[in-house]
């Protein structure tokens, strides 16, 4: 809570390369030095702050991900972080209710939700993106497709690498409306942004590799299986998927940890959503066609990488 709080005060980018006290940063953000210093000296305690005589500077891990000036910034996670800890609290609630008591639904969000809510995901996807170029053979690429990526971002990191790489975001209408201008910000003016939902349809477009991240896990399991079986369709013969989340759990469902975790906060968001076993992924997979199934760890979250068959 200490982190998130001084992520959204932004102290760790004001604080940047310089040393501080509270009374300078406080007159900097605008807020009461004394109080300040209760939250300098919290994170001073687990070394994300360094303190001398009163003088604070970021410590290394903020100066590499929690300064918003760096290209490693990782700090924008903390606005998702506030809606899904505020879910979380509510976990005995949904089930007393049998309803998702903090109902997120993609469908129905109006124009500022669906905003609101890509920014949140934002700073995130482009990580994930770099990570993810870093994982696959983008030289025989010509093509990318983002399925239900939100604001697109994921698309961003990947072609840091290899700009020359087309790429689709193919979104839900109230996302596909808002996510141009949020890829602009990025300087991605180039990204086709269309509309469609992969439950129901396959891309209108073929291509090299498609992307689903955080998608599967939010969708019931017939929509699950749908899901996977028309990103085969979007793709090329010899075409890979890449499948990541954190919401996967082993076959015994006692791990890893935020894969059971997360299933709990499904229970609070979404109608259908959970954390799907890796037999499950592994069957719709290979009913769609894939071949050569490899599961692995990236930023964080489980991937699942395959080819298509053909």
């Amino acid at each position: 809570m200490a982190l998130r709080a001084g992520v959204d005060l932004g102290i760790f980018t004001r604080i940047g390369g310089s040393t501080v006290t509270a009374d300078s940063l406080g007159a900097a953000l605008k807020v009461e030095p004394d109080r300040l210093s209760r939250l300098l000296y919290a994170l001073a305690s687990i070394g994300l702050l360094e303190v001398k005589d009163g003088q604070f500077r970021n410590g290394a891990e903020a100066s590499a991900f929690l300064d918003a000036s760096k290209p490693t910034y990782r700090g924008g996670d903390h606005a998702l972080l506030r809606e899904l800890w505020g879910a979380d609290l509510l976990t005995a609630e949904s089930l007393r209710q049998n309803r998702p008591a903090a109902l997120h639904d993609f469908s129905e969000a109006g124009p500022e939700s669906a905003a609101a809510f890509s920014r949140m995901l934002a700073p995130g996807g482009v990580t994930f993106g770099r990570h993810l170029a870093r994982e696959i053979d983008l030289s025989a690429i010509g093509s990318v497709i983002d399925i239900g990526g939100g604001p697109g971002t994921i698309l961003v990191g990947l072609r840091e690498r290899r700009p020359q790489i087309a790429a689709t975001l193919m979104e839900l209408p109230a996302v596909a409306a808002v996510a141009p201008a949020i890829l602009s910000e990025y300087g991605a003016d180039d990204v086709v942004v269309e509309e469609g939902d992969i439950t129901v349809a396959p891309s209108i477009g073929r291509h090299d590799l498609a992307i689903l991240k955080a998608v599967v896990q939010v969708l019931s399991p017939d929509q699950a299986r749908r899901s996977i079986l028309n990103a085969a369709r979007c793709l090329t013969p010899g075409g890979e998927i890449a499948i990541a989340g954190s919401g996967v759990v082993d076959d015994d469902r006692l791990g890893p940890p935020e894969g059971v975790f997360l299933n709990l906060t499904f229970l609070n968001l979404y109608r259908h959503g959970e954390s799907y076993t890796e037999g499950q992924y592994r069957a719709w997979m290979t009913q769609a066609g894939f071949r050569d199934i490899i599961r692995s760890r990236l930023d964080g979250c489980t991937l699942f990488r395959a080819r298509l068959t053909g």
